[in-house]
């Protein structure tokens, strides 16, 4: 089944046809590493991972690269705020990305450039714009970027350079001959950190360290590129102008953006003190959840984040895990070893073979616990089986499912009863009711419900579940 993915360059679907038979090299704009990586850089971790396991899935040799911006002015004034090295924060709060990213079973990239280590590549970069005349070194050191030298400069955003110079402004500092034109290099005399170039001490811009970070990963032209919903403009815009000038070929075949998240249906911004970090939303969610919650919605389109929809993915989820009790045994399989001529794998394989439509693939998935419960109840023991493999395995493509149904079920967070103290007191509710405390044992049964813990009694013994 042909993949097809909505390009922003076309502004339609396109098949996707990689430059080399069965790879596929994609770049993805990572994180200015300053800060806490908040939900919307989770928006686009997870919808790349989804992506990225699909692909591979399908058979496809992926190279990801997601680079990282480990030098930038807001990194050294935040440094200087701090009174430490850049180079110490920056590996904090990369320390800390890693972290998150771990907690939400998103897949380490194949390739993780930082833009310190290719300091060498942006200058030559930045000599082959000044040669080829796309370039110019400035009064004050400064080298800049000549938009009107480009002639398809707006064609990923639809901006129109002249349409840009309204509103346009040059700050006092600043030297360029036009206010639309921007900083490749940007000159240092304060003694602060900097780098030696042929045009002086300076420190790169951060549009050009991805242009030499992603050509340098995966040569001068590459399938994919993605990122956020504002990097269209300017970033990935001046991106495909500098790289494409420099190299004169086309820098990347298909661009991805990942749609945008609303808090409250309302824009999310420290401003307006809706803004969340990842570890804060998973202090107080499973973070199988929140990368349900993710998922749940087109990668493209725009997310709300509330907690009335995080309670509907952990409700979701909880329907998964409960029709998953007692199966234990069902292990994921790897998506080439599965039927091909089953239904449901053909329906999941069809939605996410068109632009990755994850909820249209979860409702696959709703589909199959349906049958699954159903099996169950009719002792169809073969039918269970093959249900839940292939659901555990399809899931697996989203990165959801591969817990037990009581790792999930009895996970807590915040100030919730610790699965140890709970277990105490159901071997007390056991030990009480062997001695006839009847009174007793309903006493732990209402205290455990009244904390969000409710206990199931069966021929097997206790038991339980969060509420």
């Amino acid at each position: 089944m042909t993949i097809q993915i909505y390009n922003t360059l076309s502004r339609s679907k396109q098949p996707l046809v990689p430059l080399q038979d069965g790879k596929i090299n994609m770049y993805v704009c990572g994180m200015t590493v300053y800060d806490y990586c908040h939900l919307g850089h989770a928006r686009v971790l997870v919808a790349f991972d989804v992506i990225t396991r699909y692909l591979r899935a399908k058979g496809f040799d992926v190279n990801y690269v997601r680079n990282i911006t480990d030098i930038d002015d807001k990194i050294l004034r935040r440094a200087d705020e701090n009174n430490e090295p850049f180079e110490a924060l920056t590996e904090r709060f990369i320390k800390a990305m890693h972290e998150d990213a771990a907690r939400l079973d998103i897949m380490p990239p194949d390739q993780e450039p930082r833009a310190t280590a290719h300091i060498g590549d942006i200058l030559d970069m930045i000599a082959r714009l000044i040669e080829k005349g796309f370039a110019y070194v400035a009064s004050n050191g400064d080298v800049y970027y000549r938009v009107t030298s480009f002639k398809d400069y707006g064609k990923l955003s639809g901006k129109k350079p002249d349409e840009l110079l309204s509103g346009a402004r040059i700050a006092v500092d600043e030297a360029k001959d036009d206010p639309r034109d921007f900083a490749l290099w940007k000159s240092v005399k304060d003694g602060t950190t900097s780098w030696p170039s042929p045009w002086g001490n300076g420190r790169p811009g951060w549009h050009i360290e991805c242009s030499a970070m992603s050509t340098c990963c995966l040569g001068e032209t590459f399938d994919i590129h993605g990122g956020g919903p504002d990097l269209v403009f300017p970033h990935h815009e001046n991106e495909i102008a500098q790289s494409e000038a420099a190299t004169g070929k086309t820098y990347a075949q298909t661009w991805m953006h990942a749609g945008a998240v609303r808090v409250d249906n309302e824009k999310m911004s420290k401003s307006l003190g809706n803004f969340f970090t990842i570890r804060e939303i998973l202090d107080r969610y499973h973070p199988e959840v929140v990368r349900y919650f993710l998922i749940s919605s087109h990668y493209r389109s725009a997310i709300n984040y509330s907690e009335d929809n995080l309670q509907i993915a952990k409700q979701n989820l909880e329907r998964f895990y409960h029709a998953f009790k007692g199966l234990e045994h069902a292990e994921p399989r790897p998506y080439a070893e599965l039927d091909k001529g089953d239904e449901y794998v053909q329906r999941f394989d069809a939605a996410m073979a068109d632009d990755f439509n994850a909820p249209v693939a979860l409702a696959v998935l709703y589909d199959m616990v349906r049958e699954l419960n159903s099996a169950k109840e009719a002792a169809d023991a073969a039918r269970v089986a093959t249900l839940a493999t292939n659901l555990k395995s399809l899931a697996a493509l989203l990165g959801v499912l591969q817990l037990s149904a009581d790792a999930f079920l009895q996970a807590g967070s915040g100030d919730q009863l610790a699965a140890a103290e709970i277990e105490n007191l159901i071997a007390e509710r056991v030990q009480a009711k062997k001695d006839r405390q009847f009174a007793r044992a309903d006493e732990i049964r209402d205290s455990l419900k009244a904390q969000g813990v409710i206990l199931e009694d069966s021929r097997e013994g206790t038991t339980w579940r969060r509420e």
